[in-house]
């Protein structure tokens, strides 16, 4: 099969995909992806709290959205989209943190529940500080304060979502913001120190920034895979990638880090100005690149990341 990813039109809040008919994700994924977009953004933050991290919330949230997609049948009533939508990206989310043994190390760390008082609680709207804390609950406590206190769902929206009780949803959610109280101050996120991921990144930006595609593709392996969103998911030999950064706007890319973790940032030149526009994650096995993800699609990850450093976003 051919698949072609075309670079898409710029915006101001980020960018049109184009996609061809033939491609991986077709053109009725794009127009299901259009019918949903009012929740992404919600959808990404709840998937970025979860899991602890912006990109892993994204990497979710797409999967939960192909995943909806394909089981669209299922849904009898559209007006229930928005918590079906949530309750498959809430278990998407739930088998991350198992798959990643999260979850005994956050119950291992709040074992004596009697310890802590109670406190006032935080309610809806509560500030993006103890949000980012809710990484420190156990799973069921950290759906529960966010889907009440950042997403205001209603107790029996949340019992649904979490599988419980409006009984046993109150209840996490006490223990959950009385644990939130109790926390220390948490430092901020140093970068990772990888010295070879690190060579390996900063030859990839050389070679990228001089289009030095053959170059490029040396550093990667003959089963790499790509993920581009909302376009193409499947093995980087068989998309144009890298040719397709030959056309539109002036880019440059550069290395950085988003929440400890290295990643690459794609700058574009916009009034006279270089602005980040979006983030590359490289990872690597024996000093080979075997995955890339490119988030051009996501403009609400810089505005997440731009809120919680308690700066506009690079958009505005």
């Amino acid at each position: 099969m051919n698949q072609h990813i075309r670079k898409p039109r710029e915006t101001r809040r980020g960018v049109e995909p184009r996609l061809d008919p033939e491609g991986l994700f077709d053109l009725r994924y794009r127009a299901f992806l259009e019918t949903v977009s009012h929740l992404r953004v919600r959808l990404h933050r709840y998937c970025a709290r979860m899991t602890g991290s912006v990109l892993d919330g994204e990497d979710i949230m797409q999967e939960a959205l192909f995943e909806a997609y394909r089981k669209i049948g299922q849904l009898d009533d559209v007006g229930a989209l928005r918590p079906w939508l949530f309750r498959i990206a809430h278990n998407r989310c739930i088998d991350f943190i198992r798959s990643r043994g999260v979850r005994l190390k956050a119950e291992a760390g709040y074992a004596a529940d009697e310890i802590v008082l109670p406190v006032e609680p935080a309610g809806p709207g509560a500030g993006r500080a103890i949000e980012r804390l809710v990484v420190h609950l156990p799973p069921k406590e950290r759906a529960c304060v966010l889907l009440k206190d950042v997403f205001d769902h209603s107790l029996e929206e949340i019992a649904g979502l979490v599988g419980s009780t409006s009984g046993g949803v109150k209840s996490a959610l006490n223990r959950g913001r009385a644990k939130l109280a109790a926390l220390p101050a948490q430092p901020s996120t140093a970068p990772a120190h990888d010295p070879e991921l690190e060579r390996l990144l900063g030859r990839y930006v050389e070679l990228f920034n001089a289009r030095d595609w053959d170059g490029v593709r040396a550093l990667t392996s003959a089963d790499a895979r790509l993920r581009v969103s909302d376009c193409y998911n499947g093995l980087l030999s068989a998309s144009p990638y890298f040719v397709e950064y030959e056309r539109g706007e002036p880019w440059r890319m550069r290395p950085g880090a988003v929440e400890g973790e290295i990643v690459l940032v794609v700058d574009r030149l916009r009034d006279e100005v270089w602005r980040p526009a979006y983030f590359v994650r490289i990872r690597a096995e024996g000093g080979v690149i075997d995955r890339i993800a490119d988030y051009y699609a996501c403009p609400w990850m810089l505005d997440m990341l731009a809120a919680d450093a308690g700066y506009e976003s690079p958009w505005e």
